[in-house]
């Protein structure tokens, strides 16, 4: 089996299938996903001459972590930033090195992935979008993803997803995101700006997203998000669609929730929209 055979989900489903199995014998706890032990024993499993032989911390400036071969690419290095303190980003930034092995590692010998490779969950079919497919399913199970979600939207059950499989708060909304039906929008801003946004499908198709790649963006004001005296609000409260989206109903509102991280001093927001409400600007007719 050749590494561009394989697409992100089987990929990740058929290490899956071995830890159920594990899981099965030995009657251990299936999460968190082992990402050291899954990317030492790929080679075995899938019988490649080319094992992951080192996962280590290194210093690699602008970028959040590598896959290297040697130069024959007989056997591969898995290498994450030593100066991330999360332990959730390391663990999905090995898982989504550990896509580039399992996928990529035909087409080049080095693949160094930035921070903002690790957010390409919705760019397309590129090999940083896939890597990133690879790690969610991989770590975060579509299966048992969906059983954590029985009722309310809020950050509280974020916040367990992100502790069931040890991954960032960010990663589990961005899962959450990449399948569910709900109108949402998640907002990272900084200092009053936006620094990233990423819209559910759904979301898009009602012209609920934002251009932040190389745009400055505003957070509006009277928002949850702009203000200074509420620094959290998990379970979210009514603001008027309007304030975020220009052209909704002027009667509509939405639902806000917010936290601030003071580790990464940000602002994460999440909208929840009315499956009714459409954003997009209105034609005009002559």
């Amino acid at each position: 089996m050749k590494p561009s055979e394989l697409a992100p989900p089987k990929a990740a489903n058929l290490f899956h299938k071995a830890t159920q199995l594990i899981q099965e014998i030995h009657g251990v706890c299936r999460f968190p996903i082992n990402v050291d032990e899954m990317a030492k024993g790929a080679a075995e499993l899938f019988q490649w001459k080319d094992p992951i032989t080192d996962i280590i911390p290194v210093s690699l400036d602008g970028f959040e972590g590598m896959l290297a071969g040697n130069d024959e690419r007989s056997k591969w290095m898995i290498a994450y930033n030593d100066s991330l303190t999360s332990n959730g980003r390391i663990r999905f930034t090995k898982a989504h090195e550990l896509g580039h092995y399992m996928l990529h590692r035909d087409r080049q010998e080095r693949f160094m992935c930035s921070k903002e490779d690790m957010l390409a969950w919705d760019e397309g079919k590129n090999i940083e979008a896939e890597a990133d497919k690879f790690a969610s399913h991989l770590l975060m199970p579509i299966d048992d993803f969906r059983q954590q979600f029985n009722g309310d939207i809020n950050f509280d059950v974020f916040s367990h997803c992100a502790d069931r499989y040890q991954v960032s708060l960010t990663a589990a909304i961005l899962k959450w995101l990449s399948y569910t039906e709900e109108k949402a929008v998640l907002i990272v801003s900084k200092d009053g700006y936006m620094d990233w946004a990423s819209s559910s499908n759904a979301a898009k198709k009602s012209g609920a997203y934002f251009k932040t790649k190389g745009n400055v963006i505003e957070v509006p004001e009277g928002t949850l998000a702009s203000s200074t005296d509420i620094q959290e609000d998990r379970n979210g409260r009514g603001v008027p669609a309007r304030k975020w989206f220009e052209h909704a109903d002027s009667n509509a509102d939405l639902t806000e929730m917010k936290i601030f991280s003071k580790q990464y001093d940000c602002t994460m927001t999440v909208l929840l929209l009315p499956k009714f409400l459409d954003c997009w600007k209105p034609k005009e007719w002559d």
